[in-house]
């Protein structure tokens, strides 16, 4: 197995949750997301991210939360499940300072992930596959 190989299994198996990558962590958030950066194949590791919901009155985006996505691209603590509530939130991606710090000129210099929550006792899951060109997003579980 390559150098470049032994990485991209090692994720690829975390992702599936196989025992011989190492235990997953508990996630307690009732919302999360995943970076994955198809360009490398690899975690998008270190992207910066805002979270924000649309606040009435004035319809104004209040920010709830700036992180980082880990090593394994996740960002699995975004809100307790106290904070949720029924609405419209936004997810921000700084992927214009992500694809700098690499060394990589991109299209896109953020991405904007609109979506609704209309019950607070579901989870969400907002994963990212992210390239210099092009991105794609979808309700994950």
């Amino acid at each position: 197995m390559s150098s470049r190989t032994a990485p991209r299994l090692m994720t690829l198996q975390r992702h599936l949750g196989w025992p011989q990558a190492g235990v997953m962590a508990t996630e307690s958030s009732p919302l999360t997301t995943h970076v994955l950066d198809t360009a490398s194949g690899l975690p998008a590791q270190g992207l910066c991210l805002r979270l924000s919901r649309l606040e009435a009155p004035g319809q104004q985006w209040m920010e709830l939360r700036t992180s980082y996505t880990n090593l394994d691209g996740r960002c699995p603590g975004l809100l307790t499940p106290g904070q949720i509530k029924p609405g419209t939130y936004k997810l921000s991606f700084d992927t214009e300072r992500y694809w700098k710090e690499r060394g990589q000129e991109s299209f896109y210099p953020y991405v904007e992930v609109v979506f609704t929550i209309a019950k607070e006792t579901q989870k969400f899951h907002v994963p990212l596959l992210l390239s210099p060109w092009s991105y794609t997003t979808y309700r994950g579980s």
